[in-house]
């Protein structure tokens, strides 16, 4: 089953990311912050992050320059969210910037462009 790490500091968004990923079919691993995010990814690779930008201890900008620097986490996919109105610069050759609301249907097609189907 393909993991997938979903980090954002608003519990119902959390939840609903989580359960649409479940009945889909993927294992979802969910963290508050960035840096609580960091350690689960450390301590067990997924093979996607989606991750909030605003968020308290380590925003998703952080969280995604620290994937891409650390060993065996640098290839994984990161989608990067927020509803601000400029993307941020992302220093990781495998994430992508995509603005809030973002539909149920298009994260899934873009979870399975990635990853593929569960």
């Amino acid at each position: 089953m393909k993991k997938i790490l979903v980090v954002d500091d608003e519990f119902d968004i959390l939840t609903t990311w989580r359960l649409v990923l479940e009945m889909e079919g993927y294992e979802v691993v969910t963290a508050s912050n960035g840096r609580s995010a960091l350690d689960a990814a450390r301590s067990s690779p997924p093979e996607l992050v989606i991750t909030d930008w605003m968020m308290p201890h380590m925003d998703g900008v952080a969280l995604v320059q620290a994937l891409a620097v650390s060993d065996g986490l640098g290839e994984v996919p990161v989608i990067l969210m927020s509803a601000a109105a400029n993307a941020p610069a992302l220093e990781h050759r495998h994430a992508q910037f995509r603005r809030k609301p973002l539909s149920i249907d298009d994260l899934l097609d873009i979870v399975k462009g990635l990853i593929g189907p569960a």
